[in-house]
């Protein structure tokens, strides 16, 4: 049975919302295909059908999530708004809907050229994000050289605060960086 371009549209969606949110959550590597299919409430051929491959799969939810991530960070008017919503608990909490780059940076070694140049778009990004509300008074190597700090340190805040199983030392690792930062 044929399905509609309508149909393969929605399908495609559906998956690759499914795989951005799961690759995130349990990372690429223990995302494997049948949990893929199953978050997205389809079939093995479906998937194959829509993306060929589940590296081209990964490729394509990573861009999803950037794009997502991109959005939801786009409302921050100020730097510092930025930073104190990068930096909130609920971020961190969030794991399938929160920054694939601290979600994702850890497996990027291990991944195809693709992938990783995903991965590398999305967090030039997340650069230009950032240095687009930074003081305008900066010289742009500062501005590119803050930047380039400022990203480090939100994403290893994010990463380090996620991983530890103690919840006071992972709040004071958020409020930390978020103090210098701020400074």
């Amino acid at each position: 049975m044929r399905v509609t371009k309508e149909k393969a549209a929605e399908n495609r969606e559906r998956i690759l919302t499914a795989a951005s949110r799961l690759i995130r959550e349990r990372g690429i590597s223990g995302a494997g295909v049948d949990a893929l299919t199953e978050a997205a409430g389809m079939t093995h051929g479906s998937l194959y059908s829509q993306f060929g491959s589940k590296e081209r799969l990964v490729e394509e939810a990573l861009g999803y999530a950037l794009v997502a991530s991109g959005k939801t960070t786009s409302g921050a008017a100020t730097f510092d708004r930025y930073i104190a919503g990068y930096l909130a608990p609920e971020h961190r909490d969030q794991l399938g809907q929160g920054c694939p780059l601290a979600a994702l940076a850890c497996e990027m070694p291990r991944q195809s050229t693709g992938v990783r140049e995903t991965f590398t778009a999305g967090l030039r990004g997340m650069l230009k994000q950032l240095t687009s509300r930074m003081d305008e008074g900066l010289k742009q190597q500062q501005r590119d050289e803050q930047g380039l700090a400022t990203l480090a340190s939100l994403v290893g805040a994010l990463v380090l605060a996620r991983a530890v199983n103690d919840s006071e030392l992972s709040d004071a690792l958020l409020r930390a960086t978020k103090k210098r930062l701020g400074d």
